[in-house]
């Protein structure tokens, strides 16, 4: 993926274009059919995936209920980046909604990019601090309305 469609995935679009050009060297072009299944809720990660082209559905199966879609992602969207920060299981189920173009971040060439190249690093953790921090926000808000609509009942 070059440092021009980079600049098109959410997480990246306030890195430099030195920085883009850096980073473009670990990302993994991948094309994959509709239908496949990226990762399943428990998995074991260590892959961030940006979406090129296509549509990919996160969700979590819930019991008793069956699958519950919390969100479908478009171009321009990442997910799974925390599989590059730490060990624990995947949170969610992705699922390709048609086919699709990814890049793929493995977490072995993420740490030695942050190694090497401490500006970089520095300007990447503090995007994944605010990109985190946005969507913290986001979950709050939705247990708020789900227990103000619970209230009804």
């Amino acid at each position: 993926m070059d440092s021009a469609a980079l600049r098109e995935i959410s997480l990246f679009t306030g890195l430099t274009s030195n920085h883009l050009d850096v980073l473009s060297d670990i990302v993994e072009d991948r094309e994959v059919a509709a239908g496949t299944v990226l990762f399943r809720e428990g998995d074991e990660g260590d892959e961030l995936f940006m979406l090129v082209r296509g549509k990919v559905r996160i969700s979590k199966r819930v019991e008793g209920v069956g699958e519950e879609a919390l969100a479908i992602l478009g171009p321009g969207a990442c997910f799974g980046e925390m599989a590059l920060i730490n060990d624990l299981p995947r949170s969610a189920d992705a699922v390709c909604n048609s086919s699709c173009v990814l890049g793929v971040i493995r977490r072995e060439r993420f740490e030695e990019l942050l190694f090497l190249n401490k500006d970089l690093a520095c300007e990447l953790l503090w995007t994944f601090v605010r990109m985190l921090s946005e969507r913290l926000a986001e979950t709050s808000d939705k247990i708020r309305s789900f227990f103000a609509m619970s209230a009804r009942f």
